[in-house]
């Protein structure tokens, strides 16, 4: 019913750029809190950044002053700008959203994710 659609990955050299989009589509009627989600091999998924459906938006402390988090509500899309990239943002990346469907239901939802690698 909902789907969220991770790009933009990639292999990147130590302090260059890469820009992550995820899509929602479906029987969306709007979607709360949107995050990237990271997931590094052998270690827990952790929050990279959040955002409101107002525009609020909420860092990991790794990546503050580096990434960037935006959203267009309109389009359902979000968007991670990541800057000066180091071999530790090296993962998985995954889009999250809380979407409230048009039947109404309140949940959840993943993307596929996306990998990003930064060598040093």
């Amino acid at each position: 019913q909902v789907q969220l659609v991770e790009s933009g990955g990639g292999l990147v050299q130590a302090g260059g750029s890469l820009r992550l989009s995820c899509a929602a589509s479906g029987m969306i009627f709007s979607i709360n809190s949107m995050g990237w989600y990271r997931q590094a091999p052998g270690k827990q998924r952790e929050l990279v950044a959040d955002i409101t459906s107002g525009g609020s938006t909420n860092y990991a402390d790794s990546v503050k002053g580096r990434f960037t988090i935006s959203r267009d509500n309109a389009k359902n899309t979000m968007d991670l700008q990541m800057n000066s990239l180091k071999p530790e943002d090296t993962g998985v990346y995954y889009c999250r959203g809380i979407v409230v469907t048009r039947g109404g239901f309140r949940g959840m939802y993943w993307g596929q994710g996306t990998q990003v690698t930064v060598s040093s």
